[in-house]
């Protein structure tokens, strides 16, 4: 018989309850999730009743949680700060792991990690999904078949998005670093795994800039107040919370569950629960008056010791959210556009292909379905049946690129070595 691994959960909230948690449930043939813990007492009754988790199997206390094994595998979906805490208790417990990213942004954490990691010789796992979404895995197929030559340089932008700066990076809980992680890690960790990845080389040497420049309070409306419920420009201002959580969720059906109101609210959503978000919440205040401190545009270099070069540029300030990379060959060149939903490819003297991406993933699955491939692929990789493709070690290597780009950042764009 196929073995069945037992699944327990700590975070159950955007990616551990509707990403990961949803997809693991789905395959039973696979995987039982038997434990979760959670610090919401309505969350952990949410998912424990939608996953059929016995009652006596959810915690609300981390240190009784771990205080024995619960499962083979350990879905860690915790904040940023906690990461490392509870990935070095499930080592040292005996789980296979999959980790939420951003790891940490301290470079000794890592490697006290990555060398617990391979003391007890347990799978660590992370989140890297759009290793695994089917438009990324295209693009990495065609540079390794030199479609467009030897690669030089690589071009990639991160299209953070005005209102998806507003709710997670000014409103939201990655707002500050020294509570979550610096936004290169935060928002990036995706974008500079997929450069690592692409490069197919080591980093060498990093530069950075980058600053906090609008969402501040001397750049508020005048007349405008604290919080956008009581504010004259709750109907006008782009980043009215009020439009955002109220009358969009009106517009949308008043829906029980789903993103982005589930940000501000547990489920299921109520009228009552949105106006007491606006009203007492952290994601009804106005943006200009939040106690955030994280950059809302950087621009990092980095230098690869095969010869490639690659540039990131992570912008707010943009329509739509969606990631942007120009890979740049000796022969030809590739564009990946998530916003125009295209992959260019242009050969020289052979003229050019333009795929849809939305051809390549049903368009119901979170991160271009790499949500979904992961957890699809988890089980032959804790099988040992099929390559890790974002086991701990490699996903170090672009932690390192963040955490020497923060430092470079920091000192007005010093090149900084990553090793």
């Amino acid at each position: 018989m196929k073995k069945r691994f037992t699944v327990a959960i700590i975070g159950v909230g955007g990616r551990g309850g509707y990403a990961y948690g949803t997809w693991l449930h789905q395959l039973p043939e696979k995987f039982s999730i038997i434990s979760l813990c959670d610090i919401s007492r309505e969350k952990l009754d949410y998912f424990g009743e939608r996953f059929e988790v016995k009652k006596e199997n959810l915690f609300l206390d981390e240190n009784e949680f771990f205080l024995e094994k619960r499962a083979d595998v350990l879905v860690i979906a915790t904040q940023d700060k906690d990461h490392i805490r509870h990935a070095t208790k499930a080592l040292q417990l005996g789980y296979d792991v999959l980790l939420e990213k951003p790891i940490t942004d301290n470079k000794q954490e890592m490697e006290d990690l990555l060398d617990l990691q391979q003391k007890t010789g347990n799978k660590v796992l992370v989140c890297h999904v759009l290793r695994y979404a089917p438009a990324f895995v295209k693009v990495a197929q065609l540079l390794e078949e030199k479609t467009i030559g030897s690669l030089i340089a690589i071009n990639a932008i991160e299209q953070v998005g005005y209102a998806h700066q507003a709710q997670a990076y000014v409103r939201g809980y990655w707002r500050r670093a020294a509570d979550s992680t610096p936004m290169i890690l935060a928002k990036c960790s995706h974008d500079l795994d997929l450069i690592q990845y692409y490069a197919g080389g080591k980093c060498e040497s990093v530069s950075s800039v980058g600053e906090l420049s609008y969402f501040k309070e001397e750049n508020a409306p005048e007349g405008s107040a604290d919080r956008c419920i009581s504010c004259a420009y709750q109907d006008e201002c782009a980043y009215s919370a009020k439009i955002a959580y109220l009358n969009n969720w009106e517009k949308d059906g008043c829906p029980s569950d789903g993103y982005p109101y589930n940000v501000p609210c547990r489920a299921p959503i109520t009228k009552e629960k949105v106006m007491d978000a606006l009203h007492n919440g952290l994601h009804g205040r106005c943006v200009y008056r939040c106690d955030n401190d994280v950059v809302d545009h950087q621009i990092t270099q980095m230098y690869f010791d095969n010869g490639v070069k690659a540039t990131l540029t992570m912008v707010a300030f943009t329509h739509h959210c969606g990631r942007r990379m120009d890979f740049y060959g000796t022969l030809g060149q590739i564009t990946l556009d998530e916003v125009r939903d295209v992959i260019y490819i242009g050969v020289f003297g052979k003229g050019e292909v333009v795929l849809k991406i939305s051809d390549l993933v049903d368009d119901r699955y979170t991160h271009g379905g790499g949500d979904y491939h992961l957890i699809n692929n988890l089980y032959e990789m804790l099988m040992g049946s099929a390559p890790e493709k974002t086991a701990l070690g490699y996903s170090a290597e672009s932690h390192l690129i963040g955490i020497a780009a923060e430092q470079s950042r920091l000192q007005k764009g010093k090149l900084v070595q990553v090793h």
